[in-house]
């Protein structure tokens, strides 16, 4: 049975503004070399089915799981 670890992030080119309040948080607490926070989202999937599965994670992730418009996604199959 995979196991799927799917990791979705803004685009580089769009403002994180969540990112930007813990950064300045972080900042106000003295951690002063903290520059920049980017905020993302991590997923775990359990499938049934063994084999090549890629297509069908592209799929959940370009309808579902991911804004392809301003995310960017990356995943990895562990068996």
């Amino acid at each position: 049975m995979p196991q799927v670890k799917v990791y979705v992030t803004l685009k580089p080119t769009l403002l994180d503004a969540q990112g930007r309040v813990v950064q300045k948080a972080l900042n106000t607490l003295g951690y002063s070399n903290v520059e920049q926070v980017r905020i993302g989202k991590y997923l775990e999937l359990d499938l049934s089915e063994d084999g090549d599965v890629s297509e069908q994670i592209k799929e959940m992730c370009d309808k579902l799981l991911a804004n392809p418009i301003i995310e960017n996604y990356r995943y990895e199959v562990i068996k």
